[in-house]
């Protein structure tokens, strides 16, 4: 039976069930993900982010291809680093990526297996764009 008082503190009757991983965190990470995949177009992931990634990764490429404002502006929504100086990751997305894959209708990444992770044995996949 839970004891009644504050929640999510420590101390008396505290911190029972309070999730660890947060909506926002778990969001957070993807935005970094996509981000890192625009960049340096390969990314190494465990096997529970791939599905996510990929589908977040060619939404933003149709965004690119679009290539008006508001699709700029949705796109700078979700990559990092799209409101400072350096925002080479939206450059990229709306230039080069863009006009590669001007004639293709989806189907931009692919995942590939890559083997176990050394430190919990978690499932690893590489994530990449398709040439």
């Amino acid at each position: 039976m839970a004891a009644q008082g504050r929640k999510n503190v420590h101390g008396k009757a505290g911190v029972r069930f309070k999730a660890g991983y947060t909506k926002s965190k778990h969001e957070n990470k993807l935005r970094t993900l996509a981000t890192d995949l625009v960049k340096f177009e390969r990314v190494t992931v465990t096997s529970g982010m791939v599905k996510e990634l990929k589908s977040l990764t060619d939404h933003l490429i149709t965004l690119g291809k679009r290539g008006d404002l508001h699709a700029r502006r949705q796109a700078a929504a979700v990559v990092r680093g799209a409101r400072s100086e350096d925002n080479s990751a939206l450059d990229k997305l709306f230039g080069e990526l863009a006009k590669r894959y001007e004639s293709r209708k989806g189907g931009y990444t692919r995942a590939l297996k890559a083997g176990f992770r050394r430190g919990d044995n978690a499932q690893l996949v590489i994530v990449e764009f398709v040439k």
